[in-house]
């Protein structure tokens, strides 16, 4: 009777031995070249994920520079095309569109696989390239930077998830640190390469380069993208969640119109901004009870419930504020104030691109090679907050030298900071997740920094109109018999501003300096607080391989569906340490699970 009893019991633990032991087999030691996750697929070797990972490089490059490249073009672009009145909607467009899409990409490709994604992204970014460069009229540009925004959405995301799922984190803090560096080059070299291209080849060339880019990021992907797909058999068909995606993308147009438009085509309080503002309430509200009830929701409640990604979203929402604040508006800054081109202005970000490309990709090497992260966006953000502070004491007739150590010493900042922050979140979450959480963080990321470059643009744009009437009604008073030209802080460019007699020249000068660089001063609090947030982040290893939640869910549904599995005891003990954090633990140590089997089997039944 005992034989009887036990026997079903051992032959359930020696299977699920048996199939523990084929996902060991298939684990190579190197972590370099990932596990498989449960099915066919084969790891992929060092050189194949290098040869993808220079794909999903130029794919995030590309996102990113279509994001700047067009600020110094666009006075060239709106005169030809007839479009002043449009000319916000060519970037609204563009970040309104890739904003919404960024949580949805994660969602979708954590369902149904990431490569079709991957290149469908690629393709629509390119059918929108299309749309711009042969674009005759603004609302065929604007239509056409939709597509691109669309399809730029899933490239920024999915490259990050997509290296997620062949690389494990440990090795991961490399690849991430070197993304980070391609990020801050596109985003500081952007408006270099638009104004260089408006004064030679043509606007349109801004859009021309993208096809030889895109064709590469899709043949990368074609040939060298091996990702696990979703396993036939393991389930129903996943529900993608419509409602939640249509809510999230009201929530997402509101916070941008109002960013756009408040201050701007509408005054702050009025019923446009006032509806805008209730209408994103009362949809965010509707989105956090959709995603409550449905079974795969596109933002997971349950994200909020671990504490390394409420700390790193929060810590990155401050970091985006700080970065695009500064290279929103510095450009314009030291135009008018140095009095000198777009081209030299782009110039001088250099400096702050260089240091962030540099601190990026070492600290990535760093991470890789202790698996010791925390204390690097501990300093970094401290740095950031510290270069906030040195900015906001610049003055007028402050050195180009001073302004150019100042962004040297926040580009320091953001690149031991940024992408380390999205690596602990993906640590934080299996392979199975890590696009929503990916995207997620990235989507709370942009609302946060579109919230304060609108701020920022608003209060600066209100203190420079003030700053400069104040002033001219100073110069009246003072030389009451001094003709005065007409001044429109609208209608200033440096040429202009170059141009005008002394007392005016002084007073814009003074009024773009005094407006702006004490707004940095205001965001610098927030920089410290994101460092007090950081020092409750928890030091969690970071994993050694990827997960193999497959081949665990097989192992549960082999022990219970044997036939004896019910009336034995030893039955319960084997399932539960076949799905015990000791076991996953030996196996991503690397360890041989032989011996915990081996004893495990030979324990005698009761």
């Amino acid at each position: 009777m005992t034989n009887e009893t036990t026997n079903p019991t051992k032959a359930v633990m020696r299977s699920n031995h048996d199939i523990e032991s084929e996902t060991m087999t298939a684990t190579p030691q190197r972590t370099t070249a990932p596990a498989t996750n449960g099915d066919d697929t084969p790891p992929m070797a060092t050189s194949a994920i290098i040869l993808l990972f220079v794909g999903l490089m130029i794919a995030m490059f590309m996102f990113s520079l279509n994001q700047t490249v067009l600020a110094t073009a666009l006075p060239t672009i709106v005169g030809e095309l007839d479009g002043v009145d449009q000319m916000l909607w060519v970037s609204t467009a563009f970040m309104l569109a890739s904003t919404i899409m960024m949580p949805v990409y994660g969602k979708v490709g954590d369902l149904f696989g990431r490569k079709p994604l991957f290149m469908f992204a690629i393709c629509c970014f390119l059918l929108g390239s299309v749309f711009a460069l042969i674009a005759n009229e603004m609302s065929t540009l604007i239509f056409g930077r939709v597509l691109q925004g669309i399809g730029g959405g899933g490239m920024m995301i999915l490259s990050q998830s997509i290296i997620a799922s062949v690389v494990p984190a440990r090795e991961r803090g490399k690849y991430m640190g070197i993304m980070g560096s391609a990020f801050a080059v596109s985003s500081v070299a952007g408006p270099l390469i638009g104004g260089w291209l408006t004064e030679g080849p043509g606007w349109r060339w801004a859009f021309a380069i993208n096809f030889p880019l895109g064709i590469i990021a899709l043949i990368a992907a074609a040939i060298f993208l091996k990702v696990p797909k979703r396993a036939k058999g393991t389930g129903p068909r996943p529900k993608i969640d419509v409602i939640g995606m249509a809510l999230i993308s009201i929530v997402t147009s509101c916070i941008v119109l109002v960013s756009a438009w408040g201050g701007h085509d509408y005054a702050w309080g009025s019923w446009q901004i006032n509806g805008l503002i209730i209408g994103g309430a009362i949809a965010a509200v509707a989105f956090v009870f959709v995603e409550f009830r449905v079974s795969e929701p596109v933002i997971p409640m349950s994200l909020f419930a671990n504490r390394d990604f409420i700390l790193c979203t929060i810590a990155g929402l401050f970091v985006g504020i700080g970065m695009f604040g500064v290279l929103s508006y510095m450009p314009t800054y030291l135009q008018m104030v140095h009095g000198i081109d777009a081209t030299v202005a782009g110039l001088m970000m250099v400096p702050m691109m260089g240091t962030m490309l540099v601190s990026s990709t070492l600290v990535g090497f760093i991470v890789s090679r202790t698996g010791k992260y925390k204390k690097y966006p501990l300093t970094g953000i401290l740095i950031m907050a510290a270069s906030l502070v040195l900015l906001s004491q610049l003055k007028a007739e402050s050195s180009a030298w001073e302004t150019i150590g100042c962004l040297a010493l926040l580009g320091l900042g953001l690149g031991l900071s940024m992408q380390t922050l999205v690596l602990v979140v993906q640590n934080a979450f299996p392979v199975s997740m890590v696009g929503t959480a990916t995207a997620s963080n990235n989507y709370f990321r942009q609302v946060g920094a579109t919230l304060g470059m609108a701020f920022i643009g608003s209060v600066f744009t209100q203190r420079l109109m003030d700053n400069i009437k104040s002033g001219i009604t100073d110069i009246a008073k003072s030389a009451p018999h001094t003709p005065l030209p007409k001044v429109s802080s609208k209608g200033l460019t440096p040429g202009i501003v170059a141009d005008l007699p002394d007392p005016l020249h002084s007073l814009i000068i003074n009024s773009y300096n005094d407006a702006l660089v004490p707004l940095f001063l205001w965001v610098a609090p927030l920089a410290v607080l994101g460092f007090v947030f950081l020092c409750f982040l928890p030091n969690t290893p970071l994993a050694q391989t990827l997960s193999n939640e497959p081949t665990k869910r097989q192992s549960l549904d082999i022990a219970e569906s044997a036939p004896s599995a019910d009336s034995a005891p030893g039955a319960v003990s084997s399932v539960s340490l076949a799905e015990s954090p000791l076991l996953e633990e030996t196996r991503n140590d690397g360890t041989d699970d032989t011996q915990l089997t081996r004893d495990r089997d030979s324990r005698p039944a009761h």
